[in-house]
């Protein structure tokens, strides 16, 4: 969050935006963008009221952040990660189920709003009906590259922790997620533009 904003902890903020309902903003990279659902899940769970200022992309959207405009930003770890660190911006938490080993003094959402979990993951995807031996080869091969110490490191610089997954267990947290942020998106009245 922007520093001109008082609260220090997540319980403090909770506090803040309840005494100011609809004064708080809360930028995004665009409607349903990680960074929007993020945000309505904390409003869900915390049961405050921020203002949704969507923007055309991160970019401007942590770009405004760190000019004020705009107040908090449930912003992934890599774009903010620096400015956390050089104190232009205030990280109250991460979203992670978590503490990230790059911001270890950082507390989870999920220490304050119980089952709060908010996390952004990558993944490769096939064509459907691939054989089985090649999807072995890929998984395989994948999950060696992102076994390697260097990419291990490169990846933790910026908050990031490889996956190292099973198709099968892939495709059970592309199901669970789904379910989850299409409850989210529902709730909140999400609609595409």
């Amino acid at each position: 969050m922007h520093p001109s904003v008082p609260a220090k902890t997540v319980p403090e903020f909770i506090a803040y935006t309840k005494a100011n309902p609809g004064k708080v903003t809360m930028a995004s990279g665009g409607i349903g963008a990680p960074s929007h659902v993020s945000g309505e899940l904390f409003k869900m769970m915390a049961g405050v009221n921020l203002v949704h200022v969507p923007y055309r992309g991160g970019g401007p959207a942590v770009t405004d952040l760190l000019g004020g405009q705009v107040q908090v930003m449930f912003a992934p770890t890599p774009p903010s990660i620096e400015h956390i660190r050089s104190g232009k911006l205030r990280a109250l938490a991460v979203t992670t189920a978590t503490r990230l080993d790059v911001l270890p003094d950082i507390p989870t959402v999920g220490e304050f709003v119980p089952g709060y979990e908010a996390s952004n993951w990558y993944g490769v995807g096939i064509p459907k009906n691939t054989p089985v031996e090649i999807v072995d080869k890929l998984n395989k091969e994948i999950n060696a590259g992102l076994a390697d110490p260097k990419i291990k490191a490169r990846l933790a610089d910026f908050g990031g922790t490889p996956l190292v997954v099973s198709p099968a267990d892939f495709g059970r947290l592309i199901a669970e997620e789904t379910e989850k942020w299409a409850k989210v998106i529902k709730s909140a009245g999400i609609k595409a533009d």
